[in-house]
């Protein structure tokens, strides 16, 4: 199956550089660019309804007009704020691992972030990794964001707040809390005497039930509720 990428970012040369690398890979096609979110919007709108869809956008954050924090919400989340099941993934570029605009990104909808200077194997392994549906920050990294900008940021609307939590079984709320604490699917089963296979079950179910993309936004979701504090206590 091929990839389909969409690279938006208003800087021409990184846009060559990416471009070059990611069509060297067979099963990955540059479809669409842009130079901000704007433009993104507007070719993604309209895209002929008999082209195949994009899969994943590589998004700058900083960028004139509409930047790319309100580009990915206006992708990524309907007016009522619930995430759209069949929007594409959108991985954020940005200098800083710890930049203010990628965490909002991040509770935008956005599958996890990148440095520019990112390297080719590590791009095109991102890429394949949120296109199969996994999130590209590692735990540690997204507990440290939250850490610092949880309190100053403001989040989307709620799309799924305690009411949603309570449906969790007392199984699924033990490894949700773990998953907010930043613990692998690896240090889960060690802590709670399971296989790694069933913590990965768990954690489909518990993103099913709670209507989120991936595990960055069910962290987002237990520090916003309150389930879990700045610092990681539970």
């Amino acid at each position: 199956m091929t990839i389909r990428v969409m690279l938006v970012d208003d800087q021409e040369l990184l846009r060559t550089g990416f471009r070059m690398v990611l069509q060297s890979q067979a099963d990955i096609e540059v479809a669409a660019e842009a130079g901000d979110g704007a433009r993104a919007l507007e070719v993604l709108a309209g895209r002929p309804a008999a082209e195949p869809p994009v899969d994943v956008i590589l998004m700058d954050v900083r960028m004139p007009r509409t930047d790319g924090v309100e580009a990915t919400r206006r992708i990524c989340l309907a007016p009522d704020g619930t995430p759209r099941p069949d929007a594409p993934k959108v991985l954020i570029l940005t200098t800083f691992d710890l930049d203010e605009y990628a965490f909002a990104a991040l509770k935008a909808g956005a599958s996890g972030f990148l440095l520019k200077d990112v390297p080719p194997a590590e791009l095109v392994a991102a890429i394949r990794a949120v296109h199969a549906g996994d999130a590209v920050v590692a735990p540690t990294t997204t507990r440290r964001m939250i850490d610092r900008f949880a309190d100053v940021l403001p989040g989307p609307h709620r799309a799924a707040g305690p009411p949603a939590v309570a449906r969790l079984t007392e199984r699924e709320r033990e490894v949700f809390l773990l998953v907010a604490q930043g613990l692998s699917n690896g240090e889960i089963a060690a802590r709670l005497v399971l296989s790694e296979a069933t913590v990965k079950t768990h954690v489909g179910r518990i993103l099913a039930k709670l209507g989120l993309r991936d595990r960055v936004q069910a962290v987002v979701l237990a520090y916003e509720t309150g389930l879990v504090r700045a610092g990681g206590a539970a």
